[in-house]
């Protein structure tokens, strides 16, 4: 199983069992999932606790760590980076663009298919097919 299945039947259980819960990313490593969770009234140790017991099926095949996005949320849906437009941000691309594959600037503009960042090197649009992983840093 690879972390986009596995994200998607995280997202399919949770929308049933724990509805106001936003599944932000899941991540493999070896036999543990860890799962980025959010929550209107934010995510407390407790909204934690209830998301891993409502995941049996998760639980008999892999070791589970859920947890709140934190300082360096991961941005991986067209309205997370519409969110956090003026906040700065890490881009990584699948491929590289001039050489590069992180930007790392302020998210200046958000579409329907990219976003647009002011890196060091200049204002970049990438297109969400293109981005491998991103998440906000720290100002």
């Amino acid at each position: 199983m690879n972390a986009t299945t596995l994200q998607h039947q995280v997202n399919d259980l949770l929308a049933s069992r724990e509805p106001q819960v936003e599944v932000l990313l899941v991540e493999l490593s070896g036999s543990t999932a860890r799962i980025y969770i959010d929550h209107p009234d934010g995510v407390t140790l407790e909204l934690c606790e209830r998301v891993t017991r409502a995941l049996p099926e998760i639980r008999e095949n892999l070791a589970l760590e859920v947890s709140s996005p934190g300082i360096e949320r991961p941005l991986t849906k067209p309205d997370h980076f519409r969110r956090f437009v003026g906040r700065r941000a890490r881009v990584r691309t699948r491929a590289p663009r001039d050489g590069q594959r992180s930007f790392t600037g302020q998210l200046v503009g958000v579409s329907d298919s990219d976003v647009t960042i002011a890196a060091e090197a200049g204002v970049i649009a990438i297109p969400y097919d293109d981005i491998h992983r991103s998440n906000l840093v720290e100002e």
